[in-house]
């Protein structure tokens, strides 16, 4: 029974997490009634004021619950093999808060249309492909947890994460970000909110980039500071390749997907 339950918490997690991104894609190019740009109800500050709280509150889970002190305390008294699926429970369930409680902030910074807004979609679309297409690079059942809880219910050790450099890897160490970003400021229509949800957003991403590989050096040390030296962090140089073993890349992709 305990492994059953431990399954289907797994894979509820998983579902919420797969419900929030479409979700998020959907509010943040405005295929959704509420939506980042939709229409205003409240006074900009005020706006302002919630929807700071709202990406202040995702941020602060998502550095916090990310770090290995918050790990370490929190299998001291769940399974190890749930703390990962607890991770997206929560991170999820705070991307869905966040767009429901969302205040849109009237104000066109720009709004493109015909064939220049076709490509900015196709840019921003591209993009958010980019996020799941990075997991599956490295472990996407890891990162979300189903890995995990699987294991435990077939009584397999854990195994670690392999992932061998390749792709978008070999040019930057954090593609999954960059793909975040693209999606955020590839837009026809920029407002106000738009401007604030992208601006604050890009912060959040930086500094949670600044804290993980913070970690990853501790961890890694000298390896994981030669692999930092070679690949750039977001934008892409052409004449980089890294060659750093298969294991450093992997704990870095696992981590990142954490911010």
């Amino acid at each position: 029974m305990k492994k059953m339950m431990s399954v289907v918490y797994g894979a509820g997690a998983y579902l919420l997490f797969l419900g929030a991104f479409l979700y998020l894609m959907a509010f943040e190019t405005n295929m959704t009634r509420h939506s980042v740009s939709g229409a205003h109800s409240l006074p900009p500050i005020v706006a302002a004021l919630i929807d700071v709280a709202l990406i202040t509150l995702f941020g602060l889970q998502h550095g916090i619950m990310a770090r290995p002190a918050f790990k370490r305390w929190l299998t001291g008294f769940m399974p190890p093999h749930l703390e990962r699926s607890t991770f997206v429970w929560f991170a999820a369930a705070l991307v869905i808060v966040m767009i429901q409680f969302w205040q849109p902030i009237e104000g066109d910074l720009w709004n493109v249309t015909g064939a220049g807004m076709i490509a900015l979609y196709a840019i921003s679309v591209l993009g958010w492909l980019t996020v799941p297409v990075t997991s599956f690079l490295t472990d996407h059942f890891e990162l979300f947890g189903l890995r995990q809880v699987f294991e435990f219910a077939v009584d397999r050790p854990r195994s670690k994460p392999e992932f061998k450099e390749r792709a978008f890897y070999r040019k930057v160490r954090h593609p999954m970000m960059l793909g975040f970003l693209i999606a955020f400021w590839a837009a026809p229509h920029m407002t106000a909110g738009h401007l604030l949800f992208a601006g604050l957003m890009t912060i959040y991403i930086l500094i949670g980039i600044y804290f993980e590989e913070r970690d990853l050096e501790r961890a890694h040390g000298q390896a994981y500071r030669d692999y930092r030296a070679r690949v750039p962090k977001l934008l892409p140089s052409g004449g980089l390749r890294s060659t750093q073993p298969s294991w450093v890349t992997a704990k870095a992709a696992t981590a990142q997907s954490q911010q």
